[in-house]
């Protein structure tokens, strides 16, 4: 990727100068704190702008500091990211400023060695950091910056490839121009969220057009080369939403989801994994829903069918059938998992369980019926809160949260 001097001179001296005039007031680039930046740059990962601006600035009020953070409990982190998505980057983040604190007496490290050493924190990010908060000159090399740099170099590796973007960043610590490192590392990503969009590059406008080897070769909406990535695996899932009984009524069951793993440690409705042939037949799909929480010791009775919802992660598709049920939980033969209290069984039920808003524990699952004002403690993924939404909305449900 050895470039012309000439070409890479004119490419960074035209993107400081475009950026400069031109940069997006963003409320974390008035920043020069390095936990602030970290926030703002894990938040970006996987969602637009104009999505992490409010979460930015709500979470930033909630947790000022660094201290702040990493002294705050799980839940309420989860509780305060709830509707972002990808639930790993706050557990990550905040597992990473905890390691700081006890490390590096809060203070985030200045070294690319020390900081990629933190959870959660790959190359892009500690480049980020690194360039913006300490003005290091480090690469922080991402999708955007690949499309960029692949367009105007006429780079036509596949960038899926891990040689492909360590050569990428070994070009821009190349052109990284002296104290200028962290606003160079911000106009590559300005350009490429802006004007050198993936699908519709704004070329007329691209203060770099005149010597973009790309658009010259007439290549520019063939890069960058990627390989495709497989198709999301799509699982079909019968979901229950819950109303109690008796001392119960009012209530929801929701169940908290375990400590590792998809959706780790939030909290959603009960639900089951159902066959593709169960999936367009309602008496099966409802059937395997009544079967699969039996087990947890939770009996139901169908209501009504509520909405279906589509929900896609990076490597999976949920699609979700709805049932409106009453129930009850009991504990049922069977259902105590692996090392629970020996005196539970058939006949008896661990402490606590099926008292109105306590933990209920069926399996190694924790169940709780919530009232309308608690739904605001605990942390939902967005799917659930859509659901949610749509039965506070309805007249059988006043008080429940908005999706």
């Amino acid at each position: 990727m050895s470039q012309n001097h000439e070409i890479a001179a004119f490419f960074r001296d035209g993107l400081l100068d475009w950026f400069r005039r031109h940069k997006r007031d963003l409320p974390w680039r008035s920043e020069s704190d390095p936990y602030r930046i970290w926030v703002s740059e894990i938040m970006l990962q996987q969602t637009r702008v104009d999505t992490v601006i409010p979460y930015y600035e709500r979470f930033i009020r909630q947790y000022p500091t660094l201290d702040a953070l990493a002294d705050a409990p799980e839940e309420e982190v989860l509780k305060a990211w709830e509707g972002l998505g990808y639930y790993s980057r706050a557990r990550n983040l905040l597992a990473g400023v905890r390691e700081v604190k006890e490390l590096y007496g809060g203070v985030v490290p200045d070294s690319r060695e020390e900081i990629s050493s933190l959870k959660g924190i790959g190359p892009y990010t500690a480049g980020a950091i690194l360039s913006i908060a300490y003005n290091k000159p480090e690469p922080a090399v991402d999708g955007n910056v690949m499309r960029v740099l692949a367009r105007f170099f006429l780079i036509e590796d596949d960038i899926a490839k891990p040689r492909t973007r360590i050569a990428m960043e070994d070009l821009v610590r190349g052109m990284m121009p002296a104290g200028s490192a962290g606003d160079f590392n911000q106009a590559l990503m300005e350009l490429g969220a802006l004007v050198c969009t993936p699908k519709a590059p704004h070329c007329l406008t691209c203060p770099v057009m005149e010597k973009c080897q790309g658009r010259i070769a007439g290549r520019e909406l063939k890069l960058p080369v990627k390989k495709k990535a497989k198709p999301s695996r799509i699982e079909y899932r019968a979901a229950a939403l819950i109303e109690g009984t008796g001392e119960n009524r009012g209530r929801i069951l929701v169940r908290r989801r375990p400590d590792s793993g998809l959706l780790a440690g939030m909290w959603e409705l009960p639900h089951v994994e159902v066959g593709a042939d169960e999936w367009a037949d309602e008496a099966l799909w409802s059937a395997r829903l009544a079967e699969g929480l039996r087990g947890h010791g939770i009996a139901l009775e169908a209501v009504e069918r509520l909405r279906d919802e589509t929900h896609v992660f990076s490597h999976i598709r949920w699609e979700m059938r709805v049932m409106r049920c009453r129930g009850e939980i009991g504990f049922a033969a069977g259902g105590a998992g692996e090392g629970d209290d020996d005196s539970a069984g058939p006949d008896k039920r661990p402490a606590g369980f099926g008292e109105a808003g306590a933990d209920a524990v069926a399996g190694w699952i924790e169940y709780r019926w919530l009232s309308p004002r608690e739904f605001g403690q605990f942390a939902f993924p967005k799917v659930f809160l859509r659901i949610l939404g749509g039965y506070r909305q309805s007249a059988v449900s006043p008080g429940f949260p908005e999706g």
